[in-house]
């Protein structure tokens, strides 16, 4: 990926984007293209088009996405699966037309069967049925990893996708009613040890168990890929190790300094029982996540502190 080429980030106040945003500038990369929601609807198809073909870019790291936590994934199914199609459909083939030829498409894990012989390969992909809870979402990411694939096939582009495990990190966010696991529990920590609680109320049975990944170690991943000239296929990103959500309850109480107990509400859905990644096949091309749970953790608490500072959400 030539240093000075014009690399669009879909996405980029997002978490994963603004995450790519930063590996990108981190690696001399000055010629970064980025559009506000406002500036640009990417659920309109023409919109899209118009802007590709007007800018041209070289490179397209695909993170903009309606995402949500179980409970968003849930309720909002129809807006998760409509937003997400419209999203994937109009840049993917609209880099195509614009004569794009290298795109990095983030997916996510969700796409594997919600039974999937752990760690969860590549190749399971499509091998069984989805987790109900957020089987609209997987199947618009499934349906845009195809659509790469199928134009790679057809027309020769080299656009790749990532499949991410469970993120955090820089710009996650907050909403305790929609956000993912991991940052629901610093706010509830937070928020607990702020009031003076004697206890800490979680979703679920605690027995789950996530592979979680800091967004920056994802970003690096994408930018490698892309700097190794990958042009096709899909590649789990993770660390390779998960962890029960009791354990990353406890783990982020004591990172956040709040003393109290914790219970689960075992009323909520637990979602998948497990869900690891195999990552041998991006680490056979030499990556390694960096960021430690417990390190990742720490620095999402110190943004989270800077972002809301009167621990208003």
């Amino acid at each position: 990926m030539p240093i000075d080429k014009k690399i669009y980030v879909a996405g980029h106040n997002g978490m994963a984007g603004s995450a790519i945003v930063r590996r990108l500038r981190c690696g001399g990369y000055a010629n970064i293209l980025t559009i506000s929601r406002q500036e640009l609807d990417l659920l309109d198809q023409r919109a899209v088009r118009d802007f590709l073909n007007a800018e041209k870019p070289d490179f397209i790291f695909l993170a903009a996405a309606k995402v949500g936590g179980i409970n968003a994934n849930n309720i909002y199914r129809a807006d998760f699966i409509y937003e997400n199609l419209q999203i994937a459909g109009n840049i993917i083939q609209g880099a195509f037309l614009a004569g794009v030829s290298d795109l990095c498409f983030l997916g996510s894990s969700c796409i594997y069967p919600r039974d999937c012989p752990q760690p969860i390969k590549e190749e399971y992909l499509l091998t069984g049925a989805l987790e109900t809870t957020n089987e609209p979402y997987a199947i618009a990411k499934i349906a845009g990893i195809k659509l790469c694939e199928s134009l790679n096939a057809q027309y020769k582009t080299r656009f790749f996708s990532v499949m991410p495990t469970n993120l955090y990190g820089i710009n996650d966010r907050y909403d305790l009613a929609n956000s993912h696991v991991l940052p629901a529990l610093i706010r509830k920590a937070h928020e607990a040890k702020s009031r003076g609680d004697k206890e800490l109320i979680a979703w679920g049975s605690g027995s789950p168990r996530r592979e979680f990944l800091d967004a920056d170690d994802l970003a690096d991943a994408c930018v490698f890929l892309m700097e190794k000239n990958v042009n096709s296929g899909m590649y789990n990103i993770g660390c390779g190790e998960d962890i029960a959500i009791c354990e990353l309850a406890e783990t982020i109480m004591d990172i956040v300094g709040f003393k109290g107990d914790i219970a689960f509400d075992a009323s909520k859905p637990d979602g998948t029982p497990r869900k690891l990644l195999d990552v041998s096949r991006i680490n056979a091309l030499g990556w390694r996540h960096r960021i430690t749970l417990r390190e990742g953790i720490t620095k999402a608490y110190q943004d989270f502190l800077r972002r809301f500072p009167d621990n208003g959400c």
